[in-house]
């Protein structure tokens, strides 16, 4: 059984012999280079990065979903980047704009 669920992965149109399957696996470097980004201070992140990440993840989630085959490697990756953006967004927006409640956070 196993080894006609590796088989059937291996001979899938956006299998390992593709480059529909490597694109999306290299792709989630970007993903957890933005999870490393957790502990860097806020100030230090960039709004232009932050949105073409949340809206790269956002754009090419729907787009993975509509395409033939569908590719769900894709489909995952770029919902983790869109996730991780919004994530950083929230965190540089916080911090640039509503800096009370970051210091009522720190005084707990």
């Amino acid at each position: 059984m196993a080894a006609s669920k590796l088989q059937a992965l291996w001979n899938h149109p956006a299998g390992p012999k593709t480059i529909h399957f490597w694109a999306p696996t290299f792709k989630w470097g970007i993903s957890i280079a933005n999870i490393a980004d957790f502990s860097k201070p806020p100030e230090k992140l960039s709004y232009p990065q932050q949105i073409a990440v949340t809206a790269t993840g956002l754009i090419w989630s729907r787009y993975s979903t509509v395409i033939t085959p569908k590719n769900w490697n894709l489909f995952s990756v770029n919902v983790a980047m869109a996730a991780t953006g919004l994530y950083q967004l929230s965190r540089k927006l916080q911090h640039d704009y509503f800096p009370e409640a970051e210091a009522a956070a720190a005084k707990e």
